[in-house]
């Protein structure tokens, strides 16, 4: 199960720090101030072993309410189209407010799934105040309390029990293959190009999921299915704010993908939006291919390259472990190496190593480099197997698994990379109770 949660309402109110609750992290701005969501957030979020994605729809006030009610609007309609869930945050402390009014109400229309989030929450004479919130016609709310984080259990469980459930498609067993990117990267110059020639090697194959057709790529010893999701819900009657929707693609194109080729304006660099994909591609567990675009528009010394893939590098600690490729999608500079990296990724993706292999390799590197001792206590390892997941996962078995910390797991990590080829795939380390 997966989808996308949309998390909309008027400035002010508590989205980001609800956000940062869900998600378990402090990637949202949260500010008395109001408007201080700028660029759109989204992160993942799991509840009783169910994931999915979470956006923070944050807007901001430029001049007057007016000029932020358009924006709101705009955003909603967008998650109205989109998101599989919206939740719709208020605040008890300022009660019923006009922009609450004018938001439920297009909620109201949409025939969607939308949870009704009263906000800061966090004494009973306020859990009496929020039953004011019955006047938005949205039904039962949910009261919490975003800061302490009260309530928010009872909203995970809603959540999850209204996901959409995964739909079982006639597909291949073959890669999915996704491009995503910000918007103007040259997302559709290189899809165009990898599609362009032959085009009788191509057949559509018309996906279940919402918003998802795979293209079959048959070529060169090369074959998988190109995800597919841009332009294909544009509907007329939404004014649509770019980079809020270029957001939702990107995680709806992630989300029906195994390997990601995350595109890079070459002539802008490296920014915060192609870095919160990468984020995305990597927490989502799919494989990992950054494709450096419009390279044949740098000027360029016999460092360029070297630097400009050390800085992409670097943003993205701890994970580095993965191809960057420098093309030119209109050019076609170096669009087979593309085709080259996405079966070694995917090879990567299935590798298995056999218990007994890894337990030769790995135990000896725990017994040299034992976990730190916490109050006089040392963690021993006695066992690793590899799990039977979806992406590389290893279980390591303990004596004292509460006292392995994340940076013992990344020096695992490491040595597992050292040993075997894992480019391009996110690994998660486990620790359990022997």
């Amino acid at each position: 199960m997966s989808g996308i949660v949309a998390i909309v309402g008027r400035p002010n109110v508590g989205k980001s720090t609800l956000f940062n609750r869900l998600t378990e992290s402090r990637n949202a701005i949260v500010d008395s101030e109001s408007g201080v969501t700028r660029d759109r957030i989204y992160g993942q979020a799991v509840w009783n072993g169910v994931g999915f994605s979470v956006i923070d729809t944050g807007g901001y006030v430029k001049n007057s309410d007016d000029i932020f009610e358009g924006e709101i609007n705009k955003q909603v309609l967008i998650a109205i189209d989109e998101a599989d869930i919206i939740l719709m945050v208020t605040d008890v402390t300022a009660g019923v407010h006009d922009l609450d009014t004018s938001v439920a109400s297009l909620l109201r229309k949409s025939g969607r799934k939308v949870l009704l989030v009263v906000n800061k929450v966090d004494n009973n004479e306020r859990l009496i105040d929020a039953t004011e919130f019955y006047r938005l016609g949205l039904g039962d709310y949910f009261a919490v309390s975003s800061i302490n984080g009260s309530g928010t259990g009872d909203l995970l469980d809603a959540i999850v029990a209204g996901l959409p459930g995964k739909v079982q498609e006639e597909m291949p067993d073959i890669p999915r293959v996704a491009i995503a990117g910000r918007p103007n990267v040259g997302k559709s110059s290189l899809l165009n190009t990898l599609l362009g020639e032959e085009r009788n090697i191509v057949t559509p194959l018309p996906g279940t999921t919402r918003d998802s057709i795979y293209t079959r790529y048959k070529k060169y010893n090369h074959d998988f299915l190109l995800v597919d999701t841009a332009g294909l819900r544009r509907k007329g009657k939404i004014t649509e704010d770019i980079e809020f929707y270029s957001v939702m693609r990107a995680v709806r194109t992630i989300e029906n993908s195994d390997i990601c080729l995350v595109m890079i304006d070459a002539t802008r660099g490296p920014e915060a939006q192609d870095l919160n994909i990468i984020s995305l591609v990597t927490r989502n567990n799919k494989g990992l291919i950054v494709l450096v675009n419009k390279w044949d528009l740098i000027e360029k010394d016999n460092n360029t390259m070297k630097r400009y893939e050390s800085e992409i590098r670097e943003r993205t600690l701890p994970f580095t472990d993965y191809p960057i490729l420098f093309i030119s999608a209109i050019n076609k500079q170096r669009i087979h190496n593309i085709l080259e990296l996405v079966g070694r990724v995917n090879e990567n993706r299935k590798r298995k190593i056999p218990t007994a292999e890894l337990n030769e390799i790995m135990l000896g590197i725990t017994r040299n480099n034992p976990p730190p001792a916490v109050k006089g206590k040392q963690v021993k390892i006695k066992y690793v197997t590899q799990l039977p997941t979806y992406s590389p996962s290893f279980a390591f078995f303990c004596n004292l698994p509460q006292y392995v910390k994340e940076p013992y797991k990344r020096f695992l990590e490491n040595r597992l990379r050292e040993k075997y080829d894992f480019s391009g795939v996110p690994l998660r380390i486990f620790f359990r109770k022997k």
